[in-house]
């Protein structure tokens, strides 16, 4: 069983050292995107505990702060996407990361965090069958492009690409009003056209 971690240790483990956005991306990507079951092995090792202890109420207290909020929001969002990847448990924070992320952007908290953090701030609206949410999440990262473009040019293709996925979800839930790629894991039937939907490239995430 896992101990219970901190807001730092969390926020270290997910971003590493500090740098620049194209160096910390490079250097993370394998942690942040690959399906690998070593990866998944180890978040599952270090995080299980601190996910379930925040699921119960325990670290309701991380919610003051911009830092906190975000490493709820990791524990909610994204770790259980390794830790339970391909079963249900998968999503079933999903809507704890959401209210999080809701409660942040009223609170201002993701103005206050790396461009790279807020990425993560808002993908909880990305994962999220709401068409609000959609909507929200893709003028979040279309802003967060904007701006990062602004500061610095040479990452525009980088947090281009981040809005250009946030776009590539929105068209999914236009479409079909849910991800299709989740309804064999949910125990949900598809529809023909979402049958033939997932066979193409890139229907799932």
């Amino acid at each position: 069983m896992s101990t219970l971690t901190g807001i730092t240790d969390i926020l270290d483990f997910w971003f590493g050292a500090a740098a620049d956005s194209n160096t910390v991306a490079a250097r993370q990507s394998a942690l942040w995107w690959s399906k690998d079951s070593a990866i998944d092995a180890d978040i599952k090792a270090r995080f299980a505990t601190t996910m379930e202890a925040a699921s119960n109420n325990q670290l309701d207290d991380w919610a003051d702060t911009p830092d906190g909020m975000l490493a709820l929001i990791l524990l909610f969002d994204q770790f259980p996407r390794n830790s339970y990847r391909n079963t249900a448990q998968a999503f079933a924070f999903d809507e704890l990361a959401r209210q999080c992320c809701h409660l942040g952007l009223a609170l201002g908290f993701d103005q206050q965090l790396s461009l790279l953090q807020r990425v993560f701030f808002y993908l909880p609206l990305e994962h999220s069958e709401d068409p609000d949410d959609q909507d929200h999440a893709v003028h979040l990262l279309n802003t967060l492009a904007s701006t990062a473009t602004k500061q610095d040019p040479t990452v525009k293709a980088l947090f281009d690409n981040f809005a250009n996925y946030g776009r590539r979800h929105q068209h999914i839930i236009a479409r079909f009003g849910r991800f299709p790629h989740r309804n064999a894991i949910l125990a949900r039937p598809s529809t023909a056209e979402e049958v033939a939907f997932l066979q193409e490239p890139g229907s799932s995430f």
